[in-house]
């Protein structure tokens, strides 16, 4: 039996990740990728998340091929509810010597940063072949931000068809099993992510969400 479970997760810091960078702005844009999620959720066991990290080396493939074996699949996160605040940061570019000398110049530096706010609140499902708890506090972003999870399982159906999903959807998770259609794009990385998509295939009745989805990369 399949388990598919609508989460919602509430932001209780500030988020900040560069989704994108315009000059000195640093944009976050209001989507949550499910490869980020499935590693603060702790759904895959790496270094990722430690304070000390050897190697800042993405391994997503390697990573996420366990959730592949262990029949678990996380959908990106689309906002219900949030907000932005912009920052602005400054910091010198200071020269550090062996010898105590004067340092020859001090070359400011500035930037924004566009954040989601406190209070934001977002939506995503996990499915699963097994039962799943997932935690009730995680870390997100950049600034490791606090974030409050909730889950509710839900009951679902499969049909097959023509589909309209409003969802974020990662294309390459979709795209071998279902006839995609048309789409928007959502320029993000690591992989560009879709919604307000067109589908054919198997889908799960009521929340038009694809069936048969997990993590590829070919």
């Amino acid at each position: 039996m399949t388990n598919v479970y609508r989460c919602e997760i509430e932001l209780h810091d500030s988020l900040y990740y560069a989704t994108r960078e315009i000059g000195r702005l640093y944009e976050t844009e209001a989507i949550l990728h499910n490869y980020s999620l499935c590693y603060a959720l702790g759904l895959i066991k790496s270094d990722t998340y430690r304070y000390f990290c050897k190697e800042q080396i993405p391994q997503y493939e390697e990573h996420l091929t366990q959730l592949n074996e262990q029949q678990i699949y996380v959908t990106p996160a689309r906002s219900l509810r949030h907000a932005s605040i912009l920052n602005t940061w400054k910091y010198a570019n200071n020269n550090y010597h062996v010898e105590m000398t004067k340092t020859q110049k001090n070359i400011p530096s500035f930037g924004r940063a566009k954040e989601i706010a406190p209070e934001s609140i977002f939506e995503f499902f996990v499915i699963s072949q097994n039962a799943l708890k997932l935690p009730k506090w995680i870390r997100l972003g950049k600034w490791m931000s606090k974030a409050e999870v909730k889950m509710e399982q839900t009951q679902v159906k499969i049909k097959t068809g023509n589909f309209s999903c409003t969802y974020p959807l990662n294309p390459l998770d979709v795209m071998f099993t279902n006839q995609v259609i048309s789409y928007d794009v959502i320029n993000m990385p690591p992989v560009s992510l879709i919604r307000n998509v067109s589908l054919n295939g198997e889908y799960y009745e009521g929340l038009n969400l694809p069936v048969n989805m997990a993590y590829r990369f070919s």
